[in-house]
């Protein structure tokens, strides 16, 4: 992007009119992250919420030497929804700094929304050291966060959770199946996983059928 171009954004993210601030944050998507980064910083603090959410979204898509430090503060928010931006933006970042504040702010923040964003980023980092975290999320009572914490098993390819992701194989919530039919596609293919895989691939819901027969695919070849 030419720097006439970045100039009249850098103006744009500056107007008085909240609606000019976002579409000129929303166009950075296409700017390199060394040129976005001290655009974003414009808006961090913007007086909208939603301006302050995408800006600090938009860091985990843009990776600087200052992305992650500036991440690292957002996950101490007083706004619930700016923490979780900040913890899912970590696992768009891929920075592997990220896993003990991520792992921190699971067993610590109190707002499920946060700890479900945290659980994401823990199996996108890919560090099999999440294992512990994420088996304690399965007995969460909460189904969205039992439903990251399979997803994520199957990212760092836990293996050896697999008789504590089984249990859901007959969860009521029809996600939190579908989430176990593409976790176990990533899993060696082990008796259990592939019965469960049979299983899943009748479920009424064709949605976890489909993950089911995909994971099965993927297994055989």
């Amino acid at each position: 992007m030419s720097n006439v171009k970045l100039a009249e954004l850098a103006q744009q993210l500056e107007s008085s009119n909240q609606r000019d601030r976002m579409v000129a944050l929303a166009q950075l998507r296409d700017v390199e992250p060394e040129s976005a980064v001290p655009l974003i910083k414009k808006v961090l603090y913007d007086e909208s919420l939603q301006i302050r959410s995408m800006a600090v979204f938009a860091l985990g898509l843009k990776p600087t030497a200052e992305s992650f430090s500036l991440l690292l503060e957002f996950l101490e928010d007083d706004d619930y929804g700016i923490r979780a931006d900040a913890a899912g933006a970590f696992g768009y970042l891929q920075d592997p700094r990220a896993f003990e504040p991520l792992v921190r702010l699971f067993y610590e923040d109190t707002h499920w929304l946060v700890r479900f964003s945290a659980a994401v980023s823990l199996g996108n980092l890919q560090n099999p050291e999440a294992k512990a975290v994420l088996q304690q999320a399965l007995n969460s009572e909460e189904v969205v966060l039992q439903q990251a914490a399979i997803a994520a098993l199957g990212e760092i390819k836990s293996s050896d959770s697999l008789d504590r992701m089984l249990r859901f194989v007959q969860s009521e919530d029809w996600i939190v199946r579908q989430r176990l039919a593409e976790a176990l596609g990533n899993l060696p293919a082990e008796e259990q996983s592939i019965s469960a895989l049979n299983y899943l691939q009748k479920d009424s819901h064709p949605q976890v059928s489909q993950a089911a027969a995909l994971s099965l695919e993927k297994l055989n070849t």
